[in-house]
């Protein structure tokens, strides 16, 4: 019998959030195959069976763990049960759909209920969404589909609820949320934080992945999205205006000469920072494909504490929830952070013309202790020159006033 202990996995976390069990207790599992999911402050992780053999769980989940603590038991002199299931296979490919497999049917396939509650929300074209199932397991039964009729717009406010429910539930915080909370207090209270608003006008960026989109995700295996303009604006503009790259440490200034740009990704447990290293150094492409590896990996708890350390600036983007302006608050130790926000069609006055432009607000965060107004200002003026110029992102500056030395 071997004991799999807590790991180590950071010089300041002292303790872990066991999340789930990815094998049951008594199963049978593979030497290297994973067992369960830890969460610190920082990261998630997984923990893989040390040897071949039968589990035997020890903490619950939801528990707190410190490192060392014996994590789960494996018998590796237990013999392997005849008809043992074999390694899962990875996600991707288990999540590859298959061709003409689908049955079509009016009531999707992950809902579960009777053949009369489904011959009534077939014939009614009743929301499955709308129904609160009362069946063993979750499963809608004929009564369920009846009521939802019979109460139209009315819904229990979670699944499995009733109406007019007065239900109060307690859920402890997880590692990570605590930490979001701590950090979002410590940043409000130890910085001079003030926001500066400015638009642009997005036609330019949307005409050139209209006409390059298709080339482009030929080219590069990735879609061009608009993280990469905004992601190289902002190294350009950091460039040019250090003291957004900077923070401060003591009674020092310390200055980075490179743009590692973080991007806030919200996940189901709550918002993390992956870090894109050297922005300034790469080109579209790579910040898109770097993009779309950081998000995969936030969406599915794998990133790792250090792709969540070390940014020098921060891009979040309210847009894709709908945001039409924001204040975003600084990612500290940093002293500055750029919020996006969704493009919304306004009319605009173009040479004494009103026409209408895709607009969109953006607002940069920033610490006043380090950031003065104009640099702020003209950070944010800059970054918008850059994007309503898209051009401009390859050199710096307008190819016409470069060919004149201007």
């Amino acid at each position: 019998m071997i004991e799999i202990k807590v790991p180590t996995v950071g010089e300041s976390i002292s303790e872990v959030t066991l999340l789930k069990w990815t094998k049951k207790d008594g199963e049978w599992v593979e030497r290297d195959e994973v067992i369960a999911e830890l969460e610190s402050e920082k990261a998630t992780f997984e923990v893989n069976a040390e040897k071949a053999g039968i589990l035997t769980t020890v903490g619950k989940e939801g528990d707190t763990l410190h490192i060392g603590d014996v994590l789960a038991k494996i018998d590796e002199s237990a013999a392997k049960p005849e008809g043992a299931a074999a390694p899962a296979a990875p996600k991707a490919e288990a999540a590859k759909p298959v061709a003409n497999e689908a049955p079509v049917t009016a009531v999707p396939n992950e809902v579960k209920a009777t053949p009369v509650a489904s011959a009534i929300i077939a014939d009614k074209k009743v929301d499955t969404k709308s129904i609160t199932p009362s069946g063993v397991g979750g499963k809608i039964m004929k009564q369920d589909v009846l009521e939802a009729i019979s109460n139209p717009g009315k819904k229990a406010f979670v699944e499995g609820g009733t109406l007019f429910s007065r239900n109060v539930r307690q859920e402890k915080m997880s590692a990570l949320r605590k930490t979001i909370s701590r950090r979002l207090v410590e940043s409000k209270n130890t910085t001079a934080m003030l926001t500066t608003f400015n638009e642009v006008d997005m036609t330019r960026i949307m005409e050139v992945r209209k006409t390059f989109k298709d080339k482009f995700k030929e080219s590069h295996g990735v879609n061009l999205g608009f993280m990469s303009f905004f992601a190289k604006a902002c190294a350009i503009a950091l460039g040019e205006w250090p003291s957004v790259n900077a923070y401060i440490d003591g009674d020092q200034i310390i200055y980075h000469d490179y743009a590692d740009i973080s991007i806030a990704v919200s996940t189901p447990r709550g918002l993390t920072v992956p870090v894109i290293r050297n922005v300034e150094s790469l080109s579209m492409a790579d910040i898109e494909k770097a993009v779309l590896v950081l998000a995969g990996k936030a969406r599915d708890s794998k990133l790792t504490a250090e792709e969540l350390q070390g940014g020098t600036f921060t891009i979040t983007n309210g847009g894709v929830f709908g945001s039409l302006m924001s204040t975003p608050i600084i990612n500290i130790p940093q002293s500055a952070i750029l919020g996006m926000h969704k493009i919304q069609e306004r009319p605009m006055a173009v040479n004494g013309q009103v026409v209408i432009r895709p607009m969109m607000y953006i607002a940069l965060s920033y610490d006043h202790r380090i950031i003065d107004g104009r640099e702020s200002v003209s950070f944010l003026v800059r970054v918008k020159e850059l994007l309503e110029s898209p051009e401009l992102l390859l050199m710096g500056k307008d190819p016409v006033k470069a060919l004149l030395e201007l």
